[in-house]
């Protein structure tokens, strides 16, 4: 394969690669297929299914028992293919609030938190069949934000918390 960034030929390995496309900076995928350029060293992931290992880490975020930060909410809304209009618009917010959560300037409630976790899991690809499972996860929600790492097995595209 050739090179993204100067169109040289790549080496293919196997490694560990930071997701930072998505949006998301706390984001490790594992064994994962990685070209790394001859000549400048540019590193492109091979990411066969990008909507599976995409509604994976949705189920993750949206289930998990710490609140969100902005960066999350933004993913989620991303994941969705909302704009920030139609997402505060279906959440029942304006758009400067959802602005002010996803840059982190101002705290999500509970309640506009639980709301938006239930609308990832009712609309999202691959996550509907899931929804009861996901909402049960809710009562086990701790009021506090935790930073954490998130590892995604490319195999498995299981995501763990380190």
């Amino acid at each position: 394969m050739d090179c993204s960034n100067c169109g040289s030929e790549s080496a293919t390995t196997q490694g560990v690669y930071q997701f930072r496309e998505s949006g998301l900076n706390n984001v490790t995928l594992t064994g994962i297929e990685l070209l790394t350029c001859k000549e400048c060293g540019n590193t492109d992931p091979v990411i066969p299914n990008v909507n599976d290992l995409m509604a994976a880490l949705a189920w993750h975020i949206a289930t998990r028992k710490y609140r969100l930060n902005g960066e999350e909410v933004r993913f989620l809304r991303k994941y969705l293919k909302m704009s920030a209009t139609e997402f505060a618009k279906l959440i029942a917010t304006d758009r400067s609030t959802l602005s002010n959560w996803e840059n982190g300037k101002q705290k999500i409630g509970p309640q506009s938190e639980r709301l938006i976790r239930s609308v990832v899991l009712a609309l999202g690809d691959g996550l509907k069949e899931r929804t009861e499972e996901g909402v049960q996860s809710f009562e086990w929600l701790v009021d506090e934000y935790r930073p954490e790492q998130m590892r995604v097995d490319m195999d498995t595209m299981e995501v763990q918390t380190i």
